[in-house]
């Protein structure tokens, strides 16, 4: 089956004219009124000044605008100056889950799994700049041509990424990943079809019996949507601390320390590593340590809570199966300064990690949990690993969307063993293979 290809869009003029009138008014409203004050008087008093000024800028400008633009204008000073500018309409879709601007000209956003290209457009580059400026700005970061990357959040939990020129070509570069206010429920992936019911009922029981296991995917794969979701089984008389370099998990979980590494200052000092938090969470009287993304040599002190008493603690690794987690999480614990031989680093990391789950994004954006692998062992320096339950694909629908079944391998768990501690049963039909 063949797909059309995307062809770019483009510019509207209207749209540039509109904007860059825009941002003519925007620069006077910022010489007329103390925008420092924003976020310090009362929001709803604030927003009558921009309204007045700007609708007195207007008539003095004798601007001769339909009724219906002249609103608009009203409207999207309001955004340049509280919000994202053009970013705000997309913002307020909850459909929406990414927002990528590759340019001042071209916006794309992701909806239901699928890449679109939209209308919205910014004035030219500084335009563009400005609103990434102003994101970093409120959580107390910077970017210009010394610093041209950050990452950072919105108010909403939305994660952001910013790289500018001279890293980035031909102007401005923004992402930003988007997060509701409530992350979905596993009763949601379950309706929605990435993951089965013997599946969620399994790693429920092993989040309940604090197995500890990592959860590996691509970008956007949905690890820590499912993370999220699995965080309801662990008992609310625990304590969790989660570790991130950009806060965005959402805990179904009463009793939660959230923790966020630090950048450097621009002295280049200040800086807070995860492992430095990891280290840290150690002294805070943890049940649990939930690392949102190992990436780096705070592998190894993962895994020593692991070994040390906080089992049940979880992550998710960038990774293509399982079996690559693995070779990139031995990556890290060398990253740490460690010099210890594979088959002691293998059987360190078997003893904390009982379970891996592999999620994928497939064909048409749908997420399915690929796998689910046990770490039985390590034997003459190997891994022994065992699937318990996988997801088959079986070709394309008529929407260009992956289809495909969920299956059970047959193999019982060696770790279904601990579930009788925490009085949890589970049925060895939940195991059985198809006929």
């Amino acid at each position: 089956m063949l797909f059309p290809k995307m062809i770019p869009r483009p510019p509207d003029t209207g749209e540039v004219e509109f904007q860059t009138l825009k941002t003519s008014i925007h620069s006077e409203l910022v010489e007329s009124l103390d925008l420092a004050a924003v976020g310090k008087v009362d929001d709803a008093w604030m927003r009558r000044e921009v309204q007045e000024l700007s609708d007195q800028i207007l008539k003095l400008r004798k601007l001769k605008l339909a009724p219906e633009v002249r609103s608009r204008m009203l409207a999207d000073l309001d955004s340049e100056v509280f919000g994202l500018g053009p970013l705000d309409p997309l913002m307020s879709d909850p459909e929406i889950s990414d927002i990528l601007v590759n340019n001042c000209r071209e916006v794309f956003i992701e909806r239901h799994g699928r890449l679109e290209l939209t209308s919205t457009q910014f004035a030219d580059d500084a335009h563009l700049l400005r609103i990434i400026q102003r994101i970093v700005s409120r959580v107390g970061r910077r970017i210009d041509e010394v610093s041209p990357m950050v990452d950072a959040r919105l108010p909403d939990g939305s994660r952001v990424n910013a790289v500018v020129p001279p890293l980035a070509l031909h102007g401005p570069k923004l992402s930003i990943r988007r997060f509701g206010a409530e992350h979905l429920k596993l009763e949601n992936m379950l309706l929605g079809g990435s993951i089965s019911e013997p599946m969620a009922e399994f790693l429920q029981a092993a989040v309940a019996s604090r197995i500890s296991f990592l959860i590996a995917g691509g970008t956007g794969a949905g690890k820590t949507t499912l993370l999220n979701a699995l965080s309801g089984a662990i008992p609310f008389d625990e304590r969790i601390i989660t570790i991130e370099d950009s806060a965005e998990l959402l805990l179904q979980h009463p009793h939660v320390v959230q923790m966020e590494t630090r950048q450097a200052n621009n002295e280049g000092s200040g800086e807070v590593s995860a492992r430095d938090l990891v280290r840290n969470s150690l002294r805070m009287r943890p049940d649990r340590i939930l690392v949102g993304e190992v990436r780096g040599p705070e592998a190894l002190d993962m895994l020593q809570a692991m070994n040390t008493g906080h089992e049940g603690s979880l992550s998710t690794i960038h990774a293509n199966d399982t079996r690559d987690a693995l070779s990139r999480l031995e990556m890290m614990v060398a990253m740490s300064g460690f010099e210890m031989p594979v088959k002691v680093v293998r059987e360190y990391v078997a003893s904390g990690i009982k379970l891996l789950v592999h999620l994928s994004r497939l064909k048409g954006g749908v997420r399915r949990v690929m796998r689910v692998t046990e770490i039985v062992s390590v034997q003459n320096g190997e891994y022994q690993l065992q699937d318990i339950f996988g997801f088959r694909q079986q070709g394309i629908d008529a929407q260009g969307r992956a289809k495909g079944e969920f299956y059970a391998t047959g193999y019982r768990p060696v770790c279904v063993s601990r579930f009788d501690d925490a009085g949890i049963s589970v049925s060895d039909a939940l195991f059985a293979s198809p006929a």
